[in-house]
């Protein structure tokens, strides 16, 4: 865990009391100073230099954009069925949702497959994207500055 106090101003009316290469750790300097009966409403965490990260995950073939079709279309098709059974008595509701999610799951695999297809070999693979910060600086408003820095220093 890297901790640097530093001096610099977020925004007007702040400081920066420390700096972390983990948002984890960034977090629990925050929970420290909340266990610590610190006002927390005020605190930010501000993640600098930003990245966008894209995680491959596997390959994306037709038969794949078919199966998640399917899967989607499927919940899709549970939903209705639910919906359609709130206006049935009996146990006929079961045959909705049953019938629902069969329906759902051939039409979101027919999309699916023609999807990918359509996209005539581009993007074949599938992923995750997120945002990566560089480094997380924990600011406080002015007039908190000293206890803020005073309880992050007892962290360590």
């Amino acid at each position: 865990m890297t901790t640097t106090l530093v001096p610099e101003f977020t925004t007007a009316g702040r400081h920066t009391i420390a700096r972390y290469d983990r948002y984890e750790d960034a977090q629990r300097a925050v929970d420290h100073l909340s266990d610590s009966g610190f006002a927390v409403e005020g605190v930010e965490i501000v993640g600098s230099d930003l990245h966008l990260v894209e995680r491959v995950t596997g390959r994306l073939t037709k038969a794949r954009a078919a199966m998640a079709g399917a899967g989607s279309g499927a919940w899709f098709g549970v939903f209705v069925g639910l919906l359609a059974g709130l206006f049935t008595t009996g146990p006929e509701w079961i045959g909705l949702v049953v019938g629902g999610a069969a329906i759902g799951a051939v039409w979101g695999a027919i999309f699916g497959f023609f999807a990918h297809m359509a996209t005539e070999g581009q993007r074949d693979f599938s992923s995750a994207r997120g945002l990566a910060a560089e480094h997380y600086d924990v600011s406080v408003p002015d007039a908190d500055e000293e206890r803020a820095r005073t309880l992050i220093a007892q962290m360590a």
